[in-house]
């Protein structure tokens, strides 16, 4: 079964074909840039784009950065707020004439990593965390989804997380790596008093690079790197939309 996968990020929106049987892309990835503001007309012509891009008429998963319930968005925190209360989905389907699943983002790169990654076949509770433009987590007990979990935005140094532990604040800081890991190991250990999971994945772009920064995670739980990398939010976006199919 084929189902084209697309991943809305903070900085970038990219798509691909993808084998939902395998989790392996079927086409080189197609990424453009996410629109400055990413109200939802410019990023539904962006997702619009990339559909023709592969002249796809088919079912199509997609990820948002927000809680999303019955494909109406809830909240926007690295997206413009105008998409609060839009019914995300039925508006991706009208653009692209394809019929739209719409997907927390964080959410689908766990259930990728879930289904084909760092935490197949694993069993008590896992947390996927993506670190990129914002943190994204989705929390896993016994394999179940537990859907919008927003524990990205906990309370940190008395500031939201994302302001230290993102790949985005480490950039912006010019933080070494050695410097930010020191943040994210913070982050985890408010999240581990939180949750007490048994198997941590890190995953978005920085996760190519866990060597620079693990050495200053000390977690209780297991920690790995995620496998899927980037390619994660656009598999497990098309592992979402396996209902539309």
């Amino acid at each position: 079964m084929q189902i084209l996968g697309i991943d809305i990020g903070g900085s970038g929106i990219k798509g691909a074909p993808v084998d939902v049987t395998s989790g392996e892309l079927l086409a080189r990835r197609y990424r453009l840039a996410t629109p400055e503001p990413a109200r939802p007309k410019a990023v539904a012509n962006v997702v619009a784009e990339i559909a023709r891009h592969f002249d796809w008429h088919g079912p199509i998963g997609c990820t948002v950065p927000a809680v999303v319930k019955q494909g109406v968005v809830h909240t926007a925190a690295n997206i413009h707020k105008d998409w609060i209360g839009l019914d995300g989905a039925a508006f991706l389907r009208d653009k692209t004439h394809c019929p739209v699943k719409l997907i927390n983002d964080a959410d689908a790169a766990g259930l990728a990593e879930m289904a084909f990654g760092a935490g197949k076949g694993r069993d008590g509770t896992v947390i996927m965390i993506t670190l990129g433009t914002g943190i994204g987590v989705a929390l896993f007990t016994h394999g179940v989804l537990l859907p919008n979990c927003e524990m990205g935005h906990i309370e940190l140094r008395g500031q939201d997380a994302e302001m230290f532990a993102t790949d985005r604040a480490r950039r912006e800081r010019k933080w070494s790596w050695k410097k930010w890991g020191r943040w994210v190991n913070r982050y985890l250990c408010r999240l581990e008093a939180l949750l007490n999971p048994d198997l941590i994945i890190i995953g978005g772009g920085v996760s190519a690079r866990h060597d620079k920064f693990f050495p200053e995670l000390h977690t209780q739980a297991e920690l790995l790197p995620a496998k899927l990398l980037n390619q994660a939010g656009i598999v497990g976006a098309a592992l979402a939309a396996q209902d539309l199919a």
